[in-house]
């Protein structure tokens, strides 16, 4: 295990000899025979941005939960500012200066923006008292820390970047000098993620300290003064960021070197495969979905389609692989497919040369308490390679199961467990092995490493290149620019359901991307 670094040199908004913000010492906790954490010891300087990876399930939100108290360790102690804490539950936590921006946002839709920083804070009968007291302490805050929102604007009528700004602001409104960020860029366009980082350091040099949890190590380099890395619930290092590199936090969170660039040699495309034009989707609700969607992707090449979630990218998928309805045109190999009628349904995607990776595998990919051999030929069941007469032929479909698993790495390899039974990486690996391996003309894949760890990421990456290597055309849906920019032999930018541009990927960069992503062209239209 690496040794821990030094991490007194004190950082920006650090007091002079001031003790630690927050000191975990010997934490422990058990959820039956599995240990979460065992045993960790962490110092968060006060004043600093200190980052902590690791894989899915090495205990990072465990951790967190604790801190913020959601959870009791079995063993150990939290000081805060030096002073032994008991926090037993988020109102102590709150109480002792913590506050806690969740990867999910914690904010009434229908409420105000006002009405949300109030609530669960008011200050005695009188609401009214309350929100004209509150209206001037969010207003000097906001311009404090250059995260201006209207107090009246209602969340559902604002942006998630707005959004986000409001749960930080709740947190500095309730007097919170410790702030964990849990995934916080997972949902913003770049643009959005600076002023973010932007917002984070001007907190830190007023004093605040930021955990900051992601599994984005670029950002980890950007933004973070210190970080922790986690594996299997044990704290493996606690490093100075400025002494580190990528490649270096990557080896510490998997136990082994980690490819992070994307390997491929220049596509070589060949006939159109997939030709969309004018393609829309109205929702149950009358909404426009998409709106006269029209693009190509050809053999052996990689389509990507950049964007905030939300703009249209599930409903192109779901459209394309038989789920949702639509109106316009759609062929595969020069053939119209069905967009409306009997034959637009999965079943009928899948004999037409089409496999389909969901956004969600867990909703849309899986059967959760089905064995990994069922769940690997889910959709697919209707095969006569895979029965006998009446009947499937389970045993043909285990030994085949048995084959995949092992080509793919999916860990443990046994086939008859139950799929909740694996991690997420897992789960999309027994995805990825159905879809792949089906020799699909078009493969259709969402979200392909959401959730995924990045050893995991690495392995299926280059099962997507592969495939595109192998002559099949692909249409990738991602919010990771890095992924969209690595992966992609072109860029679509979706933007409020409709194609904002085009870009090749040695043409253009995060920031015009992330301009497109925002709706914001260049007034020179899509090349």
């Amino acid at each position: 295990m690496k040794d821990l670094a030094d991490t007194s040199g004190q950082p920006p908004g650090a007091a002079p000899n001031a003790p630690p913000a927050i000191e975990l010492r010997g934490i422990s906790k058990a959820f039956g025979p599995v240990q979460a954490n065992k045993d960790i010891s962490l110092s968060v300087a006060k004043g600093a941005i200190h980052g902590i990876i690791g894989e899915n399930g090495a205990g990072k939100s465990t951790l967190m939960s604790i801190l913020y108290g959601f959870y009791k360790a079995d063993r150990g102690e939290i000081l805060i500012n030096g002073q032994v804490t008991q926090i037993p539950d988020s109102q102590a936590a709150i109480a002792a200066g913590i506050g806690m921006v969740f990867q999910h946002f914690k904010l009434v839709e229908n409420f105000t923006v006002l009405e949300n920083v109030v609530l669960g804070a008011e200050e005695g009968a009188l609401l009214r008292t309350t929100m004209s007291n509150a209206r001037k302490h969010l207003t000097e805050i906001a311009e404090e820390y250059e995260m201006n929102v209207d107090p009246d604007a209602v969340i559902e009528e604002i942006g998630v970047g707005q959004q986000q700004r409001v749960e930080i602001l709740k947190s500095l409104y309730r007097n919170a000098e410790i702030l964990i960020l849990d995934e916080p860029t997972g949902v913003l366009t770049p643009a959005e993620a600076d002023h973010l980082f932007r917002i984070l350091r001007g907190l830190r040099d007023e004093g605040k300290t930021i955990i900051l949890i992601t599994h984005k190590l670029r950002e980890i380099m950007d933004v973070t003064d210190t970080v922790s890395v986690m594996r299997r619930g044990e704290m493996t290092a606690t490093v100075k960021t400025a002494e580190t590199s990528p490649e270096e936090l990557a080896e510490l969170m998997v136990g082994r070197k980690v490819l992070l660039r994307v390997n491929k040699r220049p596509a070589q495309p060949g006939p159109t495969v997939l030709k969309v034009e004018n393609l829309r989707v109205v929702d149950e609700d009358k909404v426009e979905r998409l709106k006269g969607v029209s693009l190509e992707v050809r053999a052996g090449e990689i389509l990507g389609i950049a964007g905030v979630a939300g703009n249209g990218q599930s409903e192109l998928l779901n459209v394309l692989g038989g789920i949702t309805r639509a109106t316009g045109s759609v062929q595969i190999n020069g053939q119209e497919i069905d967009l409306t009628g009997k034959h637009s349904d999965g079943r009928s995607r899948r004999k037409r040369g089409i496999s389909h990776v969901p956004e969600d595998r867990q909703r849309a990919g899986l059967i959760m308490d089905f064995a990994a051999w069922e769940n690997m030929v889910f959709g697919y069941q209707w095969d006569p390679a895979l029965n006998t007469g009446w009947l499937m032929d389970n045993a043909g479909i285990k030994a085949e199961t048995e084959g995949k698993m092992e080509r793919f790495d999916v860990r443990p390899p046994n086939p008859q467990l139950a799929a909740k039974s694996f991690s997420g990486g897992n789960q999309q690996k027994i995805v990825l092995a159905r879809e792949i391996e089906r020799n699909p003309d078009l493969l259709l894949v969402g979200q392909p490493t959401r959730g995924v760890d990045i050893g995991a990421i690495e392995f299926i990456h280059q099962q997507i290149i592969d495939l595109r290597d192998a002559g099949k055309a692909i249409l990738l849906v991602s919010v990771e620019l890095d992924e969209i920019m690595g992966l992609s032999d072109r860029i679509a930018v979706m933007f409020d359901g409709q194609i904002m541009g085009e870009r090749l990927p040695d043409e253009t960069n995060e920031g015009e991307l992330g301009l497109l992503m925002a709706g914001v062209t260049s007034g020179e239209g899509a090349r």
